[in-house]
């Protein structure tokens, strides 16, 4: 299966024959090399755009009802005389989460590291197919920019929050965005996830059908698995979405009421009748749990083969980690109901999501456990990835504790819609895959830009990044204990809540702090493009085939013949081999063993 890939030994001609210009070589590329930097640098923009809007949300919620500058600068009309409108707050919430889930998570990991990595590591001249690849990353700018064409709308953008749950979104009287903004919403994700499942079917065929010469799927490195993977569970889940987004468009431009019923406006009865807002819930969670998987699974893998090549030894435990993957995509698609313990399910069911909820943890560990007994005993390179990358299971183990109180439905009921929930999955989902994606950039940096990024400004980056990190989120738990609810643009109407003022411009500070540093690793990133140290081929002593191939992007990766594949990805400090670490395309010495973990 895997002798498919010689095939294409000889067709990097085609690459050389005629003069790329500009438009082909950096626009309209198919080549996956230059595809994962256009999804990191949309999907870095992106996340400036959701960085900013959480800044704005924090500083509302530490001083609430005061004039500020920026907001009067930043949203205009939604801010009379620099005091924030209550409708905009929501709206920022919405938007926030919508780039932050999908534009920067799921492009900045699947997009960029996937393209980057799957050929170089599995031996492949490019990407099954060029042309889906180039298509999958136009739509993905497309959706992009409809997505920031909607922060500009008259009535506002939408504003359901980004679960968009019905009737707020589903009803254009509802409030102001949810009319033009959100139609806008829905069709920025519907060409989003026409762009994800195009991606992620391009990586699965790759994978299957163009590994290189005795590269079998247990010589994978664990970045693979974990992108393949991945992109299997986006071809399961992502139809479901679309086909809510598709139900909530007929709801509200044809007059459908699939998740509407008995709704009441101004005393006025609307003529929905029959449909269940919980349908809504059940599909968008469907998603919306393998979603946080489709994001957290990329990030794992960056950081198990970081955290070898920056150890000095083999990963711990190959094939338990790759055991907790499958289980992890198995496991993902029946947990759904966690999100909903408050809708009125039925107990027994409650139960059912409970079990399947708590049954997660167990992959879970077993790949904490994994990373720590690598580490151990290691000779550790702490450069800014290996900083990211144990940071990245730090934050991956505090904010999956408090997961386990979250899927117990009974304990759940105290803190469901509180700022625990917040705590909870941006230390989980949102800090731990950016901190993968940032090991992952620094790691490969020099991959893709031929350059290296500098080390001190990424040690900077990290440790204020880490603390910062820590400043926002842990506080959050215990205002979310003490029953803060998300969402609300302002508590000062309740005295309950008084007592968790302070704790608020604490959070704010530390956010605002974190979101300037990052700064630092903008002028990093872009200014290392041009004046970065040039890299060497394999600048950190690495085994897998990415490193092989020349410092110089060329069509096709290597020159010649494409290396083939004697030894698994991990044989760093093997007996019996001179230097530390032995490439996999080194045939084995006599009387050499092949590791297996």
């Amino acid at each position: 299966m895997s002798a498919h890939a010689d095939n294409h030994a000889h067709d990097d001609d085609h690459g050389h024959h005629h003069k790329e210009t500009f438009v082909t070589k950096y626009i309209f590329s198919q080549d996956h090399k230059m595809i994962a930097k256009q999804y990191l640098i949309t999907g870095t923009i992106m996340g400036v755009i959701g960085v900013l809007m959480s800044m704005m949300m924090r500083m509302q919620i530490a001083w609430p009802e005061e004039p500020n500058v920026i907001f009067e600068a930043l949203l205009g009309k939604w801010a009379p005389d620099g005091v924030m409108d209550a409708d905009i707050y929501l709206a920022l919430v919405t938007i926030h989460g919508t780039i932050m889930v999908f534009f920067v998570l799921t492009a900045g990991l699947s997009g960029t590291f996937s393209n980057l990595l799957i050929p170089l590591q599995i031996g492949a001249r490019d990407m099954a197919s060029g042309f889906l690849n180039m298509v999958s990353y136009w739509l993905f700018f497309l959706s992009s920019v409809i997505m920031v064409i909607s922060l500009f709308v008259e009535a506002g953008p939408a504003a359901a929050g980004w679960t968009i749950y019905p009737p707020l979104s589903a009803i254009e009287l509802a409030q102001g965005g949810s009319g033009m903004g959100m139609t806008l919403w829905l069709v920025s994700m519907a060409i989003f996830i026409a762009s994800s499942l195009l991606g992620s079917l391009n990586y699965i065929v790759t994978v299957i059908n163009l590994r290189t010469k005795g590269m079998s799927m247990t010589r994978l490195p664990l970045t693979i698995w974990c992108f393949f993977i991945t992109a299997v569970i986006g071809v399961i889940s992502f139809p479901v979405l679309l086909s809510a987004a598709l139900l909530l468009i007929m709801d509200r431009s044809f007059g459908t009421s699939f998740f509407l019923s008995d709704i009441f406006i101004q005393g006025e009865v609307l003529h929905y009748q029959g449909g269940s807002p919980v349908l809504f819930e059940h599909l968008f969670w469907f998603l919306g749990h393998p979603e946080v998987y489709i994001v957290i699974l990329p990030a794992m893998g960056l950081v198990s083969e970081i955290m070898a090549s920056s150890s000095r030894k083999p990963i711990f435990g190959y094939r338990a980690m790759i055991a907790s993957v499958l289980a992890i995509a198995f496991l993902s698609t029946i947990v759904w109901g966690h999100h909903m313990f408050i809708s009125g399910m039925n107990p027994f069911l409650g139960s059912v999501f409970t079990f399947t909820t708590l049954l997660i943890a167990i992959p879970s560990a077993v790949k904490a456990f994994n990373w720590i007994t690598t580490l151990w005993k290691g000779n550790l390179q702490l450069n800014p990835a290996m900083l990211f990358s144990i940071g990245f299971v730090s934050t991956f183990i505090t904010g999956g504790l408090t997961g386990i109180i979250l899927g117990d439905s009974a304990l759940d009921i105290n803190v469901h819609d509180t700022y625990f929930v917040v705590a909870h999955f941006h230390l989980v989902m949102g800090i731990s895959a950016l901190y993968g994606m940032f090991a992952g950039i620094y790691h490969w940096y020099p991959r893709m830009f031929g350059r290296m990024l500098n080390k001190n400004l990424g040690y900077i980056h990290f440790w204020v990044t880490a603390v910062c990190a820590y400043g926002v989120f842990f506080p959050m738990h215990f205002i979310g204990m003490a029953g803060l609810p998300r969402r609300y643009y302002t508590n000062s109407n309740f005295p309950l809540f008084d007592d968790t003022a302070n704790a608020n411009v604490i959070i704010t500070i530390f956010a605002l702090v974190g979101g300037v540093v990052q700064i630092i690793y903008l002028y990093n990133f872009f200014g290392s493009i041009f004046y970065g140290k040039k890299a060497t081929q394999n600048p950190w002593k690495s085994t897998t085939l990415e490193w092989t191939a020349p410092v110089e992007h060329m069509h096709g990766n290597w020159p010649g013949e494409i290396p083939h594949v004697h030894r698994w990805a991990y044989d760093y400090s093997k007996p019996g081999h001179d230097v530390d670490f032995v490439p996999q395309n080194i045939p084995l010495k006599d009387g050499e063993e092949e590791l297996q973990h």
